[in-house]
Order: C-alpha cells, then sequence, then structure tokens
C-alpha cells in the first residue's frame, strides 16, 4: 500500500515471513520520523532495498499513527498544503504523481452532471452527515 500525507510518502508490506509485522519502507527519513516516533522504534537504513529507509512496526501503533494523520486534516488543497510542510521538490514530484494517476481516470467521469444528479449526490451527503 502507497500512502502519501503531508509529511511524506510511504509504502507498507507485510513480509510472509513475519505476519506480525508491517514492513514500511520511505525514499527520505523524514516520511517515516512521525511513525517511528509513535511506535517508539528506529529507522533502519536499507540501501540495497527499493526503498532506503523502513521501520517495522505492530498494526496497533501504523494505525493510530495513520488515524492521527486523518485526525490533524486541516487543510483545503493537499498538493499546497505538502509544498508548505515539505517544500517545493516534493510537492513537485507528489504533482508528477497526480498526473500519472490521470492515465488511470474513468472515461465519461469528468462530464457534466446533471442537475437530478447533482440534487441526488448532496442529499446523499447531507443524509450521510446527519446519520453520523
Amino acid at each position: 500500500m502507497w500512502i502519501f500525507t503531508e509529511t511524506g510518502f510511504i509504502s507498507i508490506v507485510r513480509k510472509p515471513e513475519h505476519p506480525g509485522v508491517l514492513t514500511v519502507r520511505a525514499r527520505d527519513r523524514k516520511s517515516l520520523e512521525l511513525l517511528a516516533a509513535k511506535a517508539g522504534v528506529e529507522i533502519k537504513r536499507s540501501p540495497n532495498g527499493d526503498y532506503p529507509y523502513r521501520v517495522f512496526v505492530g498494526d496497533g501503533p501504523f494505525l493510530e499513527w495513520f488515524l492521527d494523520r486523518g485526525g490533524e486534516l486541516q487543510y483545503d488543497n493537499f498538493k499546497n498544503r505538502v509544498a508548505k510542510t515539505r517544500g517545493y521538490d516534493f510537492a513537485h514530484a507528489l504533482g508528477d504523481v497526480w498526473v500519472a494517476m490521470l492515465q488511470v481516470e474513468d472515461e465519461g467521469s469528468r462530464d457534466e452532471l446533471t442537475d437530478a444528479e447533482l440534487t441526488d449526490r448532496l442529499t446523499q451527503i447531507e443524509n450521510d452527515q446527519e446519520a453520523e
């Protein structure tokens, strides 16, 4: 799984030989710092791997870290926020990912909504919020 947050980019896998441990990898150390601090683990270097940095954590600390990221969300534009938290070089690379993912966008997904579709969607959102 890949996750992009305002603090970086990580790749998470579960190795079959260690089923109780998540291996969380990153291209840069900063992307792992908050997770490592939350889990109380050390960031390890792995210069021969796909990603040069990694941490090994249990599900609990990882899920807590992940929920913290959602709970702290206070921005209305992710790419602009990343430019502030990680700098323009990181934000530029993130923009390249955004552009690459345009290749898999559903055909017709940008067609205009009819008034009825728009009204139905807004009603659904309001009902979902009331149910919470």
